[in-house]
């Protein structure tokens, strides 16, 4: 009997109306992430969109954010054989209406292509596929907490573009290391080499352990530690990805290792050899001493290039490189000269130090000139 007379007044509340407009409302998206999955494009990262909406929707909202294809819905995946699944998440950037466990295949289908994924998701559904993924992004503003403890990082502002600046910073912060990595190891290769090979054919001592120390810790140790706040490049974000299972070390850092410590094996014991001809073991300890600071210095700069930073963008570096140089002639032309057992250089021998560094220098451009023949598409750097 109530829903009787509840239905009678339901009709009588929907009768004799006016039609005076109709009201829709949209959830868009940011203007800024179309940009960024621009960007994320350019870098080689795809960008797939998983959604619960209808279909209709999901193409629009896909359309105005750069995605173009078909869109695969639940139902459809419910039809697919595994192998199928894996050959339509090859094209297909767009899935509608589909569950949990759809999120989940999904995603399994695409790390078996080899692809490194990752997810981001709000809803306690999105739970099981950011758990699956490589990298779990859950939302920090309106994600639920089982997503958030489900994930392996969350987005404070719940913002697409806020992964985008961090996987340009993650670049930048390996470029660094690399960078860090090959100024210490190329001069520490140099430095053993040239005490290695003197000592066996018989040449003395080019550098004594006081020598080194200085070296380790203040000619290389500055400009290294500069070299950690280095900026990232423009073009960061448009090299591709480098595989999951890469090391620090790769083919391209190793032949750069091993050409910059050669060469300035090369350099110094050429001039270890000038100075024992012309003088004796203090001018020649002093003229490989010297030039190994310069050679060390000078090669900062061409490290840097490779991955496009550019010349005058880190201060720190600059004055880590001069302050450097200062100590070294302080070295040189103070008291301190006693104490590292080294003499004041005149024009001839400064003459030969410079004679060496250019050499260096053009040896470090044929470096760069095999790279970019040899190397540039294995690393993904590109040609400056």
């Amino acid at each position: 009997k109530k829903d009787e007379i509840e239905s009678e007044e339901g009709n009588e509340i929907e009768s004799d109306l006016i039609f005076l407009g109709l009201q829709g409302m949209i959830d868009p998206p940011r203007e800024e992430v179309k940009g960024a999955i621009e960007t994320c494009r350019s870098a080689g990262i795809r960008t797939v969109m998983i959604t619960g909406d209808n279909a209709i929707t999901a193409e629009a909202i896909g359309k105005k954010l750069g995605f173009h294809g078909e869109v695969v819905t639940g139902k459809q995946l419910d039809s697919m054989s595994e192998k199928e699944l894996k050959e339509k998440v090859k094209t297909a950037n767009i899935f509608a209406r589909v569950s949990p466990s759809h999120k989940v295949n999904i995603l399994r289908a695409l790390k078996s292509h080899g692809h490194t994924v990752a997810m981001t998701g709000d809803g306690v559904n999105d739970a099981p596929a950011l758990k699956e993924s490589d990298v779990g992004t859950a939302m920090g503003q309106r994600g639920t907490d089982v997503s958030q403890q489900a994930s392996d990082m969350v987005l404070l502002d719940d913002n697409f573009t806020t992964i985008k600046d961090a996987i340009s910073e993650g670049r930048g912060i390996f470029d660094n290391i690399q960078k860090f990595v090959n100024l210490l190891l190329s001069g520490n290769m140099g430095e053993v080499l040239i005490v290695l090979i003197a000592s066996l054919i018989g040449l003395g001592l080019p550098l004594t352990a006081v020598m080194l120390l200085w070296i380790n810790l203040l000619t290389d140790g500055l400009p290294a530690l500069a070299m950690g706040v280095d900026p990232s490049s423009e073009k960061i974000m448009k090299r591709k990805p480098r595989g999951k299972d890469e090391n620090i070390i790769d083919r391209t850092l190793a032949f750069s290792i091993a050409w910059i410590g050669i060469w300035v094996t090369i350099i110094c014991l050429s001039l270890y050899r000038y100075g024992l001809s012309i003088q004796g073991p203090k001018l020649a300890r002093t003229l490989t001493f010297t030039s190994l600071v310069v050679l060390e210095l000078i090669e900062v700069f061409p490290i840097r290039s490779r991955y496009g930073t550019p010349l005058l963008s880190n201060k720190w570096l600059w004055s880590a490189v001069a302050l450097s140089g200062l100590m070294h002639l302080a070295v040189l032309y103070t008291p301190l000269s006693k104490f590292f057992k080294v003499v004041p250089l005149d024009m001839n021998s400064w003459s030969m130090v410079l004679i060496g560094a250019v050499i260096f220098f053009g040896a470090l451009m044929v470096m760069r000139a095999i790279e970019n023949r040899f190397f540039i598409e294995y690393t993904g750097l590109t040609k400056n």
